[in-house]
């Protein structure tokens, strides 16, 4: 059996549909599927304990390649009966009284933190998504940290204005391997006869054909030198008796 291909992702990317076509695809290449953090994916590449991973945006492009996949939306997580929940959309402005949880592994590019900063940075998403639930502030996250994190006694609004988290393909870029390839195809939802982006073989020379052997070139062809009429050498000569 062929060596695993060893993929990472981030939390809050969902890569179950990618995987199940690179099962139906390579069914002799088994696919090692790891979450890891956010701040420790780019690591993973670089000292080659992963092939590939789903990562988030920025990433360092002189070492690493990058195929942006899509940008999230960005939402605010409050508790079920706050303020906001009234509004279909909330902007930056919207929480200005509200204490905005700000956790060390925060994934979102702020200049300025909207509403008022806590008094310590929770160390991770979860651990602000409990303090959320106890009441102590908001926290904003992209859409799919906010379905990750799930409970009953929150809810998530739209949050226009904010900074947004984009999800990409990445991978060292020394080693864009054909089992890299591979998996790029099956992002990008190419078919399974797709050429696109694979290294191809060279084709091997085309042998002449029936017809082409029949035509010989000039001068090797009849017995004559020029492979054309041979002249009649009987012909000019003057008759006899005249």
């Amino acid at each position: 059996m062929s060596p695993p291909f060893r993929l990472v992702y981030v939390p809050g990317v969902m890569p179950d549909k990618w995987v199940r076509v690179w099962n139906e695809r390579l069914p002799d290449v088994p696919l090692t599927l790891t979450q890891v953090p956010v701040r420790a994916a780019q690591g993973l590449l670089l000292d080659g304990d992963a092939d590939a991973g789903l990562v988030r945006l920025p990433v360092d492009r002189t070492v690493l390649s990058a195929i942006p996949l899509y940008t999230e939306q960005t939402v605010v997580v409050v508790p079920k009966d706050h303020l906001v929940t009234a509004a279909d959309a909330v902007s930056p402005e919207d929480l200005a009284d509200d204490i905005v949880l700000h956790p060390l592994d925060d994934v979102l590019a702020w200049e300025s933190l909207p509403g008022r900063p806590a008094l310590e940075r929770p160390a991770t998403t979860a651990d602000a998504i409990e303090l959320v639930a106890a009441g102590i502030g908001v926290l904003v996250v992209p859409l799919s940290l906010a379905r990750l994190h799930h409970r009953k006694d929150l809810t998530h609004r739209p949050l226009e204005g904010a900074p947004e988290s984009s999800v990409a393909l990445s991978w060292p870029e020394a080693a864009t391997t054909d089992r890299v390839e591979d998996f790029i195809g099956i992002v990008r939802g190419r078919t399974v006869n797709s050429t696109r982006g694979r290294r191809q073989q060279p084709a091997p020379a085309k042998q002449p054909g029936p017809a082409a052997r029949r035509q010989q070139p000039a001068g090797r062809g009849r017995r004559g030198g020029t492979g054309g009429t041979a002249k009649n050498p009987r012909r000019g000569r003057p008759r006899r008796g005249s």
